[in-house]
């Protein structure tokens, strides 16, 4: 932990002596000044003199517990971050802290690893953050290492709506194929809103069992069915105040979808078996692979919930749609296996290049990284070749598209045959030129036309 912060004074509160010296000496060895407090009123009384940007806070202390303390916090000093810290966790207390204005919740004994996240989750956003969050690799979801990659003209717009509708409050619906990255647009739109330091929240409807889902969604009162032994809280409570993904929203079936539209016109619900309403504010983000107006023609979903989730419909392109940006994605996942693996980082040959960027990605990106993941563990090489790559890839029908089953327009094959070009001449434009049969001109015009950088 060496990487310099915007967090600059951290107070560690906690009645555990051996737990606050072991959180100084890392933050100290981040950079980072610290001061300890053994109780609340120590804490209270080191606040009154002196700013901190984060309080990392115990829940369970003597005379004056840290859920009591927090509550002062955010009333006398509300730009100072808390992330909680406790031995005991509950999803009851962690809902109760997030809604008081905790940050974080970190579990004991708790990793370097953890304390880096949360700390970095605390870190204050500079009003160029949303600027500077396009870099040449791709759109910046929270930090410079965790990136939605991309510069090809798709992309390019898809990031520009991102940016547009993030500080709404807007519902968004994406949809694209499986695998196309659309919870990491979610977390995107999440990251760059104003409920950036609350809950996001993301459920898998598909996973979920039918009968089960009302009660993980909603919650449940004690004694309300057989099972319920105790209280529980749903998903819709403990992302109160933050995002709400709905992931392959196509799967509720029509007695959830009309539960989930009263909720987002009333913006309030009832735990299963309870009479309570409870007030709600989030925001609703939604993702289908499957095309919800088709669903909508047959019945499946309901065509008023289906307009209430669209006011922002945002769609990811497939893979094989967004070539260019294949070769990015490759040099992302090399970088991010080598270092797991702990390897060197090898090269990608021209003709593995040319056959992985041909290949149709049936499973879109997660198929990529997939497929490097696999070539880095069972390939040792230095240069990555096409007889390294998986069988099913290199067994094509030909090395251009027109071999192919799927068609094309002339205006694609001719961007594809550039593209191609380019590559074998490695980027000469002179020589790509002559082989094209064109002028240098011209084909820096068709390069700019269709993204060729």
């Amino acid at each position: 932990m060496k990487k310099q912060t915007a967090i600059k004074n951290v107070l560690v509160v906690d009645d555990e002596a051996v737990v606050r010296t072991g959180i100084s000496r890392a933050l100290e060895n981040r950079g980072i000044r610290s001061r300890q407090a053994a109780d609340g009123k120590e804490a209270l009384g080191l606040l009154a003199h002196q700013r901190f940007d984060l309080v990392l806070l115990d829940i369970r202390m003597p005379e004056l517990d840290g859920i009591s303390l927090l509550r002062m916090i955010r009333t006398d000093y509300p730009d100072t971050r808390v992330v909680m810290i406790t031995g005991y966790p509950t999803i009851d207390t962690a809902v109760h802290c997030v809604k008081l204005g905790a940050l974080d919740y970190l579990v004991k004994p708790f990793s370097l690893d953890d304390l880096e996240a949360a700390l970095k989750k605390s870190e204050p956003r500079s009003p160029g953050t949303e600027k500077a969050a396009v870099s040449s690799r791709g759109l910046e979801i929270d930090s410079p290492d965790n990136l939605i990659i991309g510069r090809s003209r798709e992309m390019r717009k898809i990031f520009d709506k991102i940016r547009k509708v993030a500080p709404t409050d807007s519902t968004v619906l994406i949809t694209g194929e499986s695998g196309t990255g659309k919870e990491l647009v979610a977390q995107a739109i999440h990251a760059k809103s104003k409920r950036r330091d609350r809950e996001f929240v993301a459920v898998d409807c598909s996973a979920l069992v039918e009968t089960l889902l009302e009660s993980e969604l909603f919650g449940h009162v004690k004694g309300s069915f057989t099972g319920a032994h105790q209280t529980k809280h749903g998903f819709f409570e403990l992302a109160n105040h933050g995002t709400f993904f709905f992931d392959e929203i196509a799967n509720l079936s029509l007695r959830i979808q009309a539960k989930l539209l009263r909720v987002i016109q009333e913006r309030e619900f009832m735990k299963v078996g309870d009479k309570k309403r409870i007030r709600l504010d989030i925001r609703i983000i939604s993702a289908s692979n499957r095309d919800l107006k088709t669903s909508v023609e047959s019945g499946d979903f309901r065509e008023d919930l289906y307009y209430r989730l669209s006011v922002v419909p945002i769609h990811l392109p497939p893979l094989r749609k967004r070539k260019e940006d294949i070769p990015l994605l490759i040099k992302h996942f090399l970088e991010k296996f080598s270092t797991r693996l702990k390897r060197p980082l090898p090269a990608v040959s021209d003709d593995a290049m040319d056959i992985l960027t041909e290949y149709a990605w049936p499973g879109n990106v997660r198929e990529l990284e997939h497929c490097i993941e696999r070539i880095l563990i069972l390939e040792d090489t230095n240069v990555i070749r096409a007889r390294d790559l998986p069988s099913f890839i290199t067994q094509r029908q030909g090395e251009f598209p027109m071999f192919s089953e799927e068609p094309y327009s002339l205006e694609e094959l001719e961007k594809k045959y550039i593209r191609f070009v380019l590559r074998r001449t490695k980027g000469r434009k002179k020589q790509a030129a002559e082989i094209l049969g064109i002028n240098r001109k011209t084909l820096g015009l068709k390069i700019k036309k269709y993204g060729l950088y």
